[in-house]
């Protein structure tokens, strides 16, 4: 058993039944990815549009794809004929260009939220008062194409625990406040996706349902020239 497959099957062992694992294959080749599968798994996620397409047709077509990285509008239509689930929409623009691109191929697209719950400015994602807003308009009622599922939000990069826990405290509770407000009836609005390799375990802790993890399963990511 190579080192790829083992590594996943210790961490799905590590991990409550309720919780879904996200495998990041970023910069890691098709082969690579094809040592994961081989356990049975098949729940991946890439960051970016080009990657995911230069590798997908490689691979087999049971695969489920989730999108966890910034999501440029123009890159939309690529990946909506066959994305499982987009976890990063951080804006009501990108929202309304997902339905757009889902309503001329007749596919209902899976989407989370993203939030900005870390201290780091580089970070993408809504605040509470803005998806409020956003989907308590008249507005919102015209987006027939897309099943909001969750939400997603990253922790600030620290050591800090305090701060990573209090982070994931933060999107728990935006995730309980919209369920309650907007979603009581939608069994599909259940998922928060939160928790990489290095805090995956806080994050599960305090309510995660998905998690992301890249390095432990696959090591290092590789360089992109």
């Amino acid at each position: 058993m190579s080192d790829i497959a083992s590594n996943i099957i210790s961490v799905k062992k590590d991990i409550p039944s309720g919780v879904k694992l996200v495998a990041v294959s970023k910069t890691k080749s098709a082969g690579e990815i094809l040592e994961a599968y081989s356990t049975g798994h098949r729940l991946f996620g890439e960051n970016r549009v080009q990657e995911l397409l230069s590798k997908k047709d490689f691979l087999p077509r049971d695969i489920e794809w989730h999108l966890i990285g910034h999501l440029q509008s123009n890159k939309v239509k690529y990946i909506v004929p066959f994305i499982t689930l987009i976890q990063s929409v951080d804006s009501y623009k990108l929202l309304k260009v997902i339905n757009s691109e889902a309503e001329k191929i007749n596919r209902r697209v899976d989407c989370l939220l993203q939030f900005h719950i870390a201290r780091e400015e580089t970070k993408f994602g809504f605040n509470m008062k803005e998806a409020e807003a956003m989907i308590s308009s008249s507005e919102f009622g015209q987006i027939k194409k897309i099943n909001l599922c969750g939400v997603m939000g990253m922790a600030t990069f620290t050591e800090d625990e305090k701060v990573i826990r209090d982070e994931f405290r933060l999107l728990t509770g935006c995730f309980k406040e919209l369920k309650n407000r907007f979603f009581p009836q939608n069994d599909q609005f259940r998922e928060i996706s939160m928790g990489m390799s290095g805090d995956y375990k806080i994050a599960i802790e305090e309510g995660s349902t998905l998690i992301r993890i890249g390095s432990i399963i696959f090591g290092e990511r590789n360089n992109l020239n």
